[in-house]
């Protein structure tokens, strides 16, 4: 009698093809506003599909939920203990914050669009990551930034979440993927809501609508603990050629009206609910068979020391492109929106690399460092606070 071969490998702590994904994910978002800016969007066929290179956005949302909630999905499912809330928030703001203070203020203080319009009101908006919340407080060089104000909303709200189904655990988890299902269905039908805004500000830039997205990784990451030898779901999870065309298709498809205009035309209520659906699918294909993996897999571009170093500078990539993509024009001697794409992303990518890399090097990993020496710290106080005090020896 043999024994049946399990369709997948089990999850493991580190996936190292998901950090070559966050390099390819940050240059898609270098390629859709180089596009933008240089006035290729407008070129048929071609145009609209290097501006949809927005949706790495999506895959960075999903990558978020994923790795962020896989804590708590695994504690769900009796393997190891969720963060504390604290601890949680102390690794987010030492991850995002810095790096992205950083930015802002040398953006406010010597790019020379930003710095002349940067009011109190846009430098703490822009500070506080609350952009979509305030009435035109985007500003040169920053307006990227929005996506983060999103994430940082997705951070806070994550414990939230994780409380409202912590009963959901041991044989009672296999309810949870039904309840983010309804979360996600619920969070499609935001831009029907008539929800209140002030002037030039509008709800579907907020967390809600974007929820799809994350709620894509997070659904994987609750999924990788149901995966069984005799489940033929995570056999299709797990088949990369299949998710990752189903996965272009929905890139393909979201370049059409079906992901509303391009541009900063706004969409209408259906196509921004397609938007969701299709950058949802997309986030999900990409990483499925990247957790969900057939025994011995690897995927060899991802897991490239190229891919891995474009992995690690891919927040410095995220920061800092769009400033050097605005410098870029009046140095160069380049109109805006008038072509030279090629030429354009070239100078972009070769400048941007460099910023990314020092941006890693000398900021973020010092603060994760110091994060990390913050825990050990805590750890030490706590198994100091919990030993038992010996009593001396009565003589």
């Amino acid at each position: 009698m043999t024994t049946a071969t399990a369709p997948v490998a089990p999850p493991r702590a580190f996936i190292p093809a998901l950090e070559g994904m966050r390099g390819m994910a940050a240059l898609g978002v270098l390629v859709t506003h180089v596009a933008f800016q240089t006035g290729t969007s407008r070129t048929p066929v071609l145009g609209p599909i290097l501006e949809r290179f927005d949706m790495a956005v999506a895959v960075f949302f999903a990558l978020s939920g994923f790795l962020l909630w896989r804590p708590h999905a695994a504690a769900a499912h009796g393997l190891g203990r969720a963060p504390t809330t604290s601890r949680y928030l102390l690794h987010r703001v030492a991850r995002v914050m810095p790096a992205y203070w950083v930015v802002v203020v040398l953006v406010l203080l010597l790019l020379p669009g930003a710095a002349h319009s940067a009011n109190l009101r846009v430098w703490m908006s822009n500070l506080a990551l609350l952009q979509v919340f305030v009435p035109l407080t985007l500003t040169d060089g920053l307006t990227q930034m929005w996506s983060l104000s999103v994430e940082m909303a997705f951070y806070l709200l994550l414990p939230l979440l994780a409380w409202l189904v912590v009963r959901l655990r041991g044989p009672a988890a296999r309810w949870r993927v039904p309840v983010l299902c309804g979360l996600i269905a619920v969070s499609l039908t935001w831009n029907l809501w008539p929800v209140p805004t002030p002037e030039a500000i509008h709800a579907d830039n907020w967390l809600p609508g974007y929820l799809p997205w994350f709620g894509a990784g997070m659904l994987l990451a609750e999924l990788i603990h149901l995966v069984r030898a005799d489940v033929r779901w995570a056999r299709v999870l797990s088949s990369q050629p299949l998710m990752w065309a189903l996965a272009l298709a929905a890139f393909l498809l979201s370049a059409t009206e079906f992901g509303g205009p391009a541009g900063l035309e706004r969409a209408q209520p259906w196509q921004y609910a397609m938007k969701m659906v299709l950058g949802m699918i997309l986030g999900f294909g990409l990483l499925a068979p990247l957790v969900i993996r057939r025994p011995g897999a690897r995927h060899r571009w991802l897991e490239s020391p190229t891919a891995a170093i474009l992995g690690r500078w891919s927040y410095g990539i995220f920061l800092w492109h769009l400033v050097v993509l605005t410098v870029v024009f009046p140095v160069f001697g380049i109109m805006p929106f008038h072509g030279h794409f090629l030429y354009v992303i070239i100078l972009t990518t070769a400048l941007t690399l460099p910023l990314a890399a020092a941006s890693f090097a000398l900021i973020e990993e010092p603060a994760r460092h110091w994060a990390a020496r913050w825990d050990r710290r805590a750890a030490s106080a706590r198994a100091e606070r919990s030993e038992p005090v010996q009593s001396s020896p009565v003589r």
